[in-house]
C-alpha cells in the first residue's frame, strides 16, 4: 500500500528559512523515492515546492483545494496546478480544506508555516496521526516543540508520534516506520492489499 504524506507549510516562503524551499523539494523527492503519495493543500509556497520535488522524482501528487472548482482555484484563490496529478476541489475554504487534508493523510509533515500550518498540526495531533516536523525551516516548525512541552495535555495527544528532524530523508524514513507500526497493530487488514 502506498502511504500518503501531507505537507503542511507556509504559502509565503518569504517567512521561512532561506533553505526551506529546497528542503521542501527534497521532502517531496523522498516521498516519491520511498513509493509514497504526496498530498498538499494545493497552494503556493512550501507545499508547491514539495509537489515540484515529488513530480521531478516521478511521484504522485494530490492537491486538496479550498476552492469549489478549477475556475475558483485559479481565478479567486490564485493557486497553482502545475505539479498535481489531480486536485480535489472542496469548496470548504481554508479551514475546511485543512481538516480534509490532514484526515486524508497517513502522516503530516510540517515545514516552516504560520497559523494555517499550526491548524493542520493541531488537527493531526488531535487525531494521533504520525507527524514529522522539519526543523531548521522557521515558523511553526520551530514553535511546536515548545508548545508541546508547555501545554498540559492529560489526553497525551500525539504521544510518541511527533518526530523532529532537520534531514528530509531521515524524517520520511522515521515516519514510514511509524505508519508501518500502526498498520501492523491493526486488528483487520487494510482495505487495499500490499
Amino acid at each position: 500500500m502506498k502511504y500518503k504524506f501531507a505537507v503542511s507549510g507556509a504559502a509565503d516562503e518569504g517567512m521561512c528559512d532561506i533553505d526551506a524551499p529546497q528542503k521542501a523539494e527534497e521532502i517531496g523527492r523522498e516521498v516519491a523515492r520511498q513509493g509514497g503519495i504526496l498530498v498538499t493543500g494545493a497552494t503556493s509556497g512550501i507545499p508547491d515546492f514539495a509537489a515540484k520535488g515529488a513530480k521531478e522524482e516521478g511521484g504522485i501528487v494530490i492537491g486538496i483545494s479550498p476552492a469549489a472548482s478549477y475556475q475558483h482555484h485559479i481565478k479567486t484563490y490564485k493557486l497553482p496546478t502545475r505539479y498535481y496529478d489531480t486536485i480535489i476541489f472542496t469548496g470548504f475554504d481554508y479551514s475546511g480544506r485543512n481538516l480534509l487534508l490532514t484526515k486524508a493523510a497517513d502522516a503530516v509533515i510540517v515545514i516552516c508555516g504560520g497559523f494555517g500550518t499550526l491548524n493542520e498540526f493541531t488537527i493531526a495531533l488531535e487525531d494521533n496521526k504520525p507527524i514529522g516536523v522539519l526543523t531548521g525551516t522557521s515558523g511553526t516548525a520551530e514553535e511546536v516543540r515548545g508548545l508541546l512541552s508547555k501545554i498540559d495535555d492529560p489526553h497525551k495527544h500525539g504521544s510518541g508520534k511527533v518526530i523532529f528532524s532537520e534531514d528530509p530523508k531521515d524524517l520520511i524514513n522515521r515516519l514510514t516506520v511509524l505508519i508501518e507500526k500502526e498498520q501492523k497493530e491493526l486488528k483487520t487488514s487494510p482495505p487495499i492489499g500490499e
